[in-house]
């Protein structure tokens, strides 16, 4: 009984987005303030160490602020400099064919831009530039959709990742031994992606020219299938070797930029292009669920060059490698290691919060990927010569798109927070509101009905939240121990909760009304959702499978050893 009235906030916010469609925002917030009522009254949990842990909650949430406004304000400052439409104006003359541009754009540049910046810009930029080509906003939203999953776990520089990481890092398993965790967790979370990711473009065609074409058929789509399998490559294979080689902040970012300049060059020569050109038809033809159901403002023009447009990202590239890289010293000193820490003023602590032993923050601005986002918008400015009126436009529409996000990021902290303290400790005989749903679930499940629920759990995170990150801040503890009850690697759950996150995008609620209301589409949200669905489904099959394989036919288990 317990354990379902713990997860009464957990319901309280999937019901309120998805039966009534609120924001996440008021959502989380109702739902905190349930959980706050619960600890009190349930779980024995004093005012104070509510208050506590809430605090510690909502300054957890300032690693994750600061990398979305500093992805969002790159965005926005390219966009005011001219720097976007001078892009997308140079994806305009790659090919003509309509699949090879499908590709390239909805899968190498959307996922560039979901690496770089994550948290729903890749429909934004991708979607427009596809309808600019001649594609109908109904097919660009799917596209950009479907496309914004593989480089989504490694987005926004590892964001959700990082999420994952700062929720579990006090447990068990992960402090045995955290940097060989970190790296099965990478390289878990990478591998069904490249796998299953190697695909997605094909799929994608195969979705396009069956709903979209004149034909409704498979045919085109299988004959652009070997162009379609070898862009897959070009970011599946980069992106596993960096996260395991390199680690997950910017697995999917140079991946990514590795992929547009393959698959461009590629489609250059006509290496592996389809002979025929495909196209939509004429515009006349299109049903009217393909077409806009209002007008969308023209792409600016911009007599920008292309190098110069793409400076800002290469400088965000060569930045980030450069202060992740152990051998350089720049992460020892911005970052701090097991031996070391960083230099004085690039990070700030607060210990024991309300006097509560254990409950401490520290934030390494310094080091994280928000603070280079900013310092290169700022370079920018001048770089590209921007006058006041852009720099007050891209900070003001920052500024606002930020706020929502904001409130959504802190109260979901915060309610994982108040729902995994336990005021006891391990050792004692209360457990956490968290900790109580995971023996529950464990209870009632065993290793393999975990390893198939798993992934929907974070699909139906970031189904209603529209945010992988939100997804792991609301399921990655709940993962963590039901799998080991239920006797399934940790690393396995975390990378599954994760990956699962990823592929939600695909249908998530907040991704289909921003796509819907960028290109026109508003009102047509429904049938958006309804073609991505199968695609959703076959990649949650394709991640289920990975970890059936790895569970029971090879018997692993990445956990780090835990010595008592």
């Amino acid at each position: 009984m317990l354990a379902i009235i713990a997860f009464l906030p957990i319901l309280a916010t999937l019901v309120l987005m998805l039966a009534f469609n609120w924001p996440a925002k008021w959502c989380l917030m109702i739902s905190w303030a349930m959980s706050c009522v619960l600890a009190f009254f349930l779980w024995d949990v004093e005012v104070l160490e509510i208050v506590a842990n809430s605090l510690l909650g909502a300054l957890s949430s300032l690693d994750v602020l600061i990398i979305v406004f500093g992805a969002i304000l790159v965005m926005n400052t390219l966009k005011a400099s001219g720097a976007t439409a001078a892009i997308n104006r140079g994806f305009m003359n790659i090919n003509p064919d309509k699949r090879v541009q499908a590709v390239i754009i909805g899968f190498a540049f959307c996922s560039f831009i979901e690496a770089a910046a994550g948290f729903g810009t890749p429909a934004a930029l991708a979607g427009p530039l596809m309808v600019s080509l001649g594609f109908p906003p109904m097919a660009a939203a799917v596209i950009a959709l479907i496309c914004d999953s593989v480089a989504v776990s490694f987005g926004a520089v590892g964001t959700p990742v990082n999420q994952s990481i700062s929720l579990i890092k006090d447990l068990p398993q992960y402090a045995a031994d955290p940097e060989a965790y970190n790296a099965a967790f990478s390289f878990w979370t990478a591998l069904p992606h490249a796998i299953v990711g190697t695909f997605l473009p094909l799929l994608v065609l195969l979705i396009t020219t069956k709903v979209f074409g004149k034909e409704k058929s498979f045919k085109p789509a299988l004959k652009a299938a070997p162009f379609a399998i070898f862009a897959g490559l070009s970011l599946s294979v980069p992106m596993l070797i960096l996260a395991m080689f390199m680690g997950h902040d910017f697995a999917s970012l140079l991946a990514a930029l590795f992929s547009i300049c393959v698959t461009i060059l590629a489609a250059k020569v006509g290496f592996l292009c389809p002979k025929d050109t495909w196209s939509f038809g004429s515009r006349d033809e299109w049903p009217d669920d393909w077409k806009a159901t209002h007008r969308v403002a023209p792409m600016e023009e911009s007599n920008m060059s292309l190098i110069k447009a793409w400076t800002p990202y290469v400088l965000i590239a060569v930045l980030l490698v450069a202060t992740r890289i152990p051998q350089l010293g720049i992460k020892t000193l911005l970052n701090g290691t097991a031996d070391s820490m960083p230099i004085t003023g690039t990070y700030f602590s607060v210990n024991d919060i309300l006097g509560f032993e254990g409950l401490d923050y520290t934030l390494k601005w310094a080091y994280l990927p928000g603070t280079f986002f900013i310092i290169v918008a700022l370079i920018t400015h001048f770089m590209h010569g921007m006058n006041r009126s852009q720099i007050k436009e891209a900070w003001t529409v920052t500024f606002k798109q930020i706020s929502g996000a904001a409130i959504a990021i802190i109260f979901g902290l915060a309610l994982v927070k108040v729902m995994s303290y336990d005021p006891d400790g391990t050792t004692g005989e209360k457990i956490s509101m968290m900790t109580e749903m995971a023996q529950a679930l464990a209870a009632g499940l065993n290793d393999l009905a975990f390893i198939i629920i798993s992934p929907f759990i974070g699909v139906l995170g970031s189904f209603v939240s529209g945010s992988n990150t939100v997804s792991n801040t609301l399921f990655t503890n709940l993962q963590f121990e039901t799998a080991a009850g239920v006797g399934v690697s940790t690393v396995f759950a975390v990378a599954m909760q994760t990956v699962g996150g990823a592929v939600g995008n695909i249908t998530c609620i907040n991704n289909a009304v921003a796509a819907s209301a960028t290109l026109g589409i508003s009102g047509k949200e429904g049938k958006l959702i309804k073609i991505n669905l199968p695609a959703m489904l076959i990649y949650t099959a394709g991640v289920i499978a990975v970890f059936l394989v790895a569970h029971f036919l090879l018997g692993l288990n990445p956990d780090p050893q835990v010595i008592a």
